[in-house]
């Protein structure tokens, strides 16, 4: 196996790796957002001078509920966001991994050497 195509291998490998992380990251954050979101939904149902309580750690600290709803608003944001991100970023590794599987194809359909993506001609085929 051409040295080039060895690369190509390891290089698919890393990103493969990568998209599972990046598959769980976005997964992770779905999670959180979707909690969040039913978390937003429920203070609808809540009387606004109910005592409420927020999780900080392994304690519960008292809160009021303009308090609560603000920072579940803004947890619901930024998670959004984040999803978004790791959408878009899952798009990309995928794209580069396509690509990498393309080129490696070639690679050792063509042989070794050659003028990579250039398609036939290969070593020594003109030139001026």
């Amino acid at each position: 196996m051409p040295p080039e195509a060895q690369e190509k291998i390891e290089e698919l490998q890393d990103l493969q790796e990568t998209a599972q992380q990046v598959a769980q990251q976005k997964e992770q954050s779905q999670t959180v957002l979707n909690d969040s979101k039913t978390a937003l939904d429920a203070l609808d149902d809540v009387d606004e001078d109910a005592t409420m309580y927020r999780e900080i750690g392994e304690i519960l600290v008292e809160t009021d509920y303009e308090s609560a709803r603000e920072d579940l608003e803004e947890t619901v944001d930024s998670l959004e966001v984040r999803v978004e991100q790791l959408k878009k970023q899952e798009e990309r590794v995928q794209e580069q991994f396509e690509s990498l599987q393309e080129e490696l194809q070639q690679l050792l359909q063509g042989g070794a050497g050659g003028g990579g993506p250039m398609g036939p001609g290969g070593p020594g085929a003109g030139g001026a």
